[in-house]
């Protein structure tokens, strides 16, 4: 079969005389298409006929090339004058026309298409025929709708999206994406993702890798990142979904890079780990009640109290009792002595040094001191410094070396100051917060009670 005759054309040669040059690579384009083709000349007659055409109706070129219209085997009589109306029409139309008609299968079925129609030229610019591309509705319907859903989520979407490259680099980004990364829609493109993260960078490239090689993973992760800003380092969750994109147009997937989609759960994030602690604290309270009741000595009931306290919260407390039982209104200086305090070395329960205790020579200004003339809590940390320095601040305050923010709240019970509680974290931990000060003050009210109870045993 020539050439031509594969590609649907009407052109008949001589045995002597040869193809023109480029019929076959006309043939190869047109049965490579995506879409079905058809062409008529100007007297309505059939032309050319593509492979996709012959997949979607049945009718092969052979069959259809030289046959006038539509008429009596690709379209229902009755409706053929119509179809044939609207497609030659585009002869005298500018541009392109779209229509949707249904056409006849080989085997009798009938098929709704879209088709794309528009005039061909001849040598001296005046119609000489017709072009038509159709391809079946629900096909065209599912290209539409893929490329009206990329629009909208490179336009409109609510959340982050981020096409990233084979080579781990934003390639498209949406408005909401790069409001997130703080830089502009174009700036993003091509830059690698360590210039736009400084933490957080290594985990998302790793999931990023891993989508490439094994796909979508099967929910959601939450990660947490630090963005770069001209204002500083942004602390942001990021809640991530991933797909892998492969190439449709190739017999094996290509993968194109991945589709990261994320929304900004920080706010929420917060909220829930607020919400976590402040159950485990109550839940921490109730159960320290409830040992402390069955202890004998109020001293220890006491401890019981501060131990329960420090999970999770603190590294180090002490207990410091005022001298004579409660601090006055006169013009006296306070002077602490020293009740209980946790190990300094191992991690153990909280000791008590004696009835009597051993006084601390706080100096004035210390935090302690200061939480007893106040009547409220007091809160200090070393700053950023040395660690040399560090060790030197929790020295000079007489608590372990390795302290570096303390917590001091008052110990009272009926209307009178009987100490200070002190917590003590080290370099490991954050400062302590507002809402840690109302943990600590829950914490030293049952402690003052405890060390009432125990000053009011010791008097009978």
């Amino acid at each position: 079969m020539s050439a031509s005759r594969r590609s649907g054309t009407t052109d008949e040669l001589g045995p002597d005389q040869p193809e023109p040059a480029g019929s076959d690579l006309l043939a190869a384009l047109l049965d490579g298409m995506d879409a079905a083709l058809c062409a008529f000349d100007a007297d309505g007659v059939v032309t050319h006929w593509n492979r996709e055409a012959e997949r979607i109706l049945g009718w092969t070129a052979a069959e259809a090339v030289g046959r006038r219209g539509f008429a009596g085997w690709a379209v229902r009589t009755a409706d053929a004058e119509e179809v044939e109306a609207r497609l030659l029409s585009a002869m005298e139309a500018p541009g392109r026309q779209v229509h949707e008609f249904a056409l006849l299968t080989k085997d009798g079925g009938r098929v709704l298409v879209r088709t794309q129609s528009a005039a061909v030229r001849g040598a001296d610019g005046k119609p000489a025929g017709v072009y038509c591309a159709f391809s079946e509705v629900h096909a065209q319907i599912d290209l539409e709708r893929s490329i009206a859903l990329s629009e909208a989520l490179f336009e409109d979407a609510s959340w982050g999206v981020v096409l990233v490259d084979a080579d781990l680099r934003p390639a498209v980004v949406n408005a909401h994406a790069a409001r997130a990364l703080g830089i502009g829609r174009t700036a993003v493109l091509g830059r690698p993702l360590g210039e736009l993260l400084s933490q957080g960078v290594e985990e998302l490239e790793s999931a990023l890798t891993h989508v490439l090689a094994e796909g979508a993973p099967p929910a959601p992760a939450e990660m947490w990142v630090s963005v770069r800003s001209a204002e500083g380092e942004k602390r942001r969750c990021w809640r991530s979904g991933f797909v892998r994109l492969a190439s449709p147009l190739a017999e094996e997937p290509v993968p194109l890079g991945v589709g990261w989609l994320f929304q900004d759960v920080t706010e929420a994030k917060h909220i829930e780990q607020e919400a976590a602690l402040l159950r485990f604290r109550a839940n921490q309270l109730h159960r320290a009640a409830r040992a402390a009741a069955e202890c004998e000595d109020p001293g220890e009931a006491a401890t019981v109290h501060l131990d329960f306290a420090l999970a999770g919260f603190a590294d180090h407390a002490l207990i410091d009792r005022v001298a004579g039982g409660s601090a006055g209104y006169d013009d006296e200086p306070v002077r602490l002595v020293r009740a209980a305090a946790t190990p300094a070395g191992a991690p153990g329960p909280s000791l008590l040094t004696g009835k009597a205790g051993l006084p601390v020579r706080y100096a004035e200004g210390h935090p302690a001191l200061q939480c007893v003339e106040r009547a409220g809590s007091v809160r200090a940390s070393s700053g950023e410094i040395t660690p040399e320095r560090m060790r030197e601040w929790a020295t000079a305050r007489q608590w372990p070396p390795d302290s570096v923010h303390a917590l001091c709240a008052v110990l009272r019970s009926r209307g009178r100051t009987l100490g200070v509680v002190t917590f003590l974290r080290g370099s490991g931990r954050s400062q302590f917060e507002r809402t840690d000060a109302t943990y600590a003050e829950d914490v030293a009210v049952r402690i003052a009670m405890a060390l009432d109870l125990e000053g009011l045993a010791g008097r009978t």
